[in-house]
């Protein structure tokens, strides 16, 4: 079927979720925003099209932050926050649930967030819930020793006995040798074992502060209610300083890296990778379209050479990933069994590094930001996806406004932009490779 032009599409998708505002390419909608004394920062964004809440309260630490010798601790902390605090002793997920109330909490690289998803009614609960585990956390060994344990075995589970997880984890700690991106943000399991009770207190009294967090409602509310809700359980909160510790960027790769691992695997897998920039400069958005076009879907171009054409591999993705540090441009492909990863690395290689030699199609480009623009404004159809993406912006870049700026950065990517951000970064002495090898036997 013939795709939609690129600006129908755009119209379509932005009619379909009722977008308030659209001009010279962006898309807005209404956002409040409030600082309270304590420097806790307040989002909110009215929508009464639908009678639903999603509360979000993120906190400016992630596995970036942990000392080298604990890591791991910003996501077993995640866990800890689910136990006892004082006015919910243990029995917070139980009064939630029996409120209509659905819950969770993720731990990246730059931030930890948690939610909860709720009917209009239930808004001040979740205030006093959110606001007693931050002033009220109990933190005592049993609690500790407990989830500790938990995270151990989500490591086992994710990680030590997945050819994936063990992959990716050799990714970033070859890539990467002197930033904390280096280590994986469930820890390695002998610093889990090294950290203790009191590290935990620790490390909550740095980082678990007002000053610290990031508060987005969105939903069928009143700005005026949230913000007096929050000042009611939160406003009494001390201020506390606390500045984000700033790496040194990662020493410049002078050669090519390649590293094999030996795995339970019924066949040969390799991830090739690139050091690339962080999120919301240019060349974010030029490679987030390259990578659409060489590895996403049954038309990519290395979709098409490795399984169409040449039937060597039976899987091919890959991605732009971009955090508040610079990242990584990878591509991964999964082999027939019985094919060699040595066999077809340089056709892999080629066929990435062939964007710094040539410009890519027009054609190629409009259909990458047809997808792209799709996927961004899907994201944000619903309560959740906007209160997530008005996170994500305020504790990454800064400032929720870079949210609405996506659509015409991405729209004036072209060719000749994709080219100069392939020959800048995508180059063998920038290249990591990772190969798994079936285990013999």
């Amino acid at each position: 079927m013939k795709l939609l032009s690129f600006t129908l599409v755009k119209v379509v998708l932005l009619m379909a979720i009722n977008a308030e505002s659209f001009e010279l390419g962006k898309l807005r909608f209404p956002v409040e925003r409030k600082v309270l004394s304590n420097g806790l920062t307040i989002l909110v964004h009215e929508d009464h099209t639908v009678p639903t809440v999603s509360f979000h309260i993120w906190y400016r630490v992630g596995s970036r932050d942990e000392d080298r010798k604990y890591t791991g601790i910003a996501h077993l902390f995640e866990h800890m926050m689910f136990k006892k605090a004082k006015r919910y002793p243990g029995n917070a997920e139980k009064i939630l649930q029996a409120n209509g109330i659905t819950n969770n909490a993720f731990t990246n690289y730059d931030y930890t967030g948690y939610f909860e998803d709720l009917p209009p009614q239930k808004l001040e609960l979740v205030m006093d819930f959110e606001s007693d585990r931050l002033e009220n956390l109990v933190i005592d060994e049993e609690t500790f020793k407990s989830e500790r344990e938990v995270v151990k075995e989500e490591r086992r589970f994710r990680v030590d006995n997945s050819v994936q997880g063990v992959l990716w984890e050799n990714l970033w700690s070859t890539a990467f040798t002197k930033h904390p991106y280096s280590w994986p943000v469930i820890g390695w399991m002998e610093d889990l074992n090294r950290i203790d009770v009191e590290r935990c207190r620790k490390f909550f009294k740095e980082h678990y502060t007002a000053t610290n967090a990031v508060m987005v409602v969105v939903g069928d509310v009143k700005a005026s209610k949230v913000f007096t809700l929050a000042d009611k359980y939160f406003g009494s909160l001390p201020k506390v300083d606390h500045k984000r510790d700033e790496f040194k960027p990662e020493p410049p790769q002078q050669s090519e890296k390649i590293k094999t691992v030996k795995l339970e695997s019924k066949a040969d897998q390799v991830v090739v990778a690139y050091r690339i920039g962080k999120q919301g400069e240019p060349s974010s958005f030029n490679l987030d379209v390259l990578s659409n076009i060489l590895s996403e879907g049954d038309s990519s171009r290395l979709f098409k050479r490795l399984v169409y054409h040449d039937q060597s591999a039976v899987r091919v993705s890959g991605g732009s990933i971009t955090p508040m540090d610079p990242g990584l441009f990878a591509v991964f492909v999964e082999l027939k069994p019985g094919v060699k990863a040595e066999s077809v690395l340089p056709v892999i290689t080629s066929e990435i590094e062939k964007a710094a030699l040539e410009e890519v199609k027009k054609e190629e480009v409009e259909k990458a930001r047809n997808q792209l623009v799709k996927s961004w404004v899907s994201s944000i159809k619903t309560a959740h996806g906007k209160a997530r993406g008005l996170a994500l912006n305020e504790v990454v870049t800064g400032s929720y406004e870079t949210l609405f700026d996506d659509l015409k950065k991405y729209q004036e990517v072209n060719p000749k932009s994709i080219l100069k951000s392939a020959q800048q970064f995508l180059k063998k002495d920038n290249r990591t490779v990772i190969i798994v090898k079936p285990k013999k036997g």
